[in-house]
């Protein structure tokens, strides 16, 4: 039985900033799939109720993988009739091509490659700052590194999209992979990363840490948190 006391170590095949098409493409598609299924875009549409945008303002996405976030969420902000910018980010190169292929057809949607942590960013370059299942990927204390240039980087909020770490989504996570996964890595990463996710007193504990004391915390289905740090 695994350890759920604490944040896992343990690294996923992801975390390959190197992986190649063969290898990342089908990975991608099936996360959008995953994403769908189990509530992931639903935390963001929560989060945007709460924010006041207007035209032009700008929404990054940091380790954005495949786009399908930012894909949802045009959808979404063109329902509010809102014409925003999108950026997503992402350290593999093998994703960011993946990503501007398939939102080619978005004209108001572009992808960049870079490495959030050693990339600068202008303070308040974009409006809003989002990742999904993103920022389990680090230790405790590139965690905070992060949040601090994810905030740097905000003019208006910054929305964390991750997993509650728990039994139960572990194990769920690992059935309905196994039963629907194609990809080896689907199926290792998915349990791996609900094993590097937090618990609630952990994600108030590391944003304090990082220096910020305006912020939400909101338990979202299915064992999702959605973190959204205002400036």
């Amino acid at each position: 039985m695994p350890d759920f006391s604490r944040r896992s170590k343990e690294v996923e095949i992801m975390d390959n900033f190197a992986l190649d098409h063969r290898e990342l493409d089908p990975v991608l598609k099936e996360l959008e799939v995953i994403n769908k299924l189990l509530g992931g875009f639903s935390v963001f549409y929560d989060a945007f109720r709460q924010l006041k945008l207007q035209n032009g303002d700008t929404v990054s996405d940091w380790g954005c993988g495949g786009g399908d976030s930012l894909r949802v969420l045009q959808g979404y902000f063109r329902r509010q009739s809102l014409d925003l910018r999108l950026i997503g980010i992402d350290a593999t190169a093998a994703a960011v091509e993946f990503a501007t292929k398939r939102n080619s057809a978005f004209k108001n949607m572009e992808f960049r490659h870079a490495d959030v942590l050693e990339h600068e960013f202008d303070d308040a370059e974009f409006d809003v700052v989002i990742s999904s299942l993103f920022t389990h990927h680090f230790d405790d204390e590139q965690w905070i590194v992060l949040i601090r240039k994810m905030v740097h980087s905000a003019k208006k909020a910054v929305i964390i999209n991750d997993l509650h770490r728990h039994w139960f989504a572990y194990h769920a996570i690992g059935v309905l992979t196994g039963l629907f996964s194609k990809s080896p890595m689907v199926k290792h990463d998915s349990k791996i990363s609900v094993l590097r996710s937090f618990r609630r007193a952990e994600l108030e504990n590391l944003i304090r840490r990082a220096g910020f004391s305006l912020f939400t915390i909101k338990w979202m289905w299915a064992f999702r948190w959605q973190v959204i740090i205002y400036k």
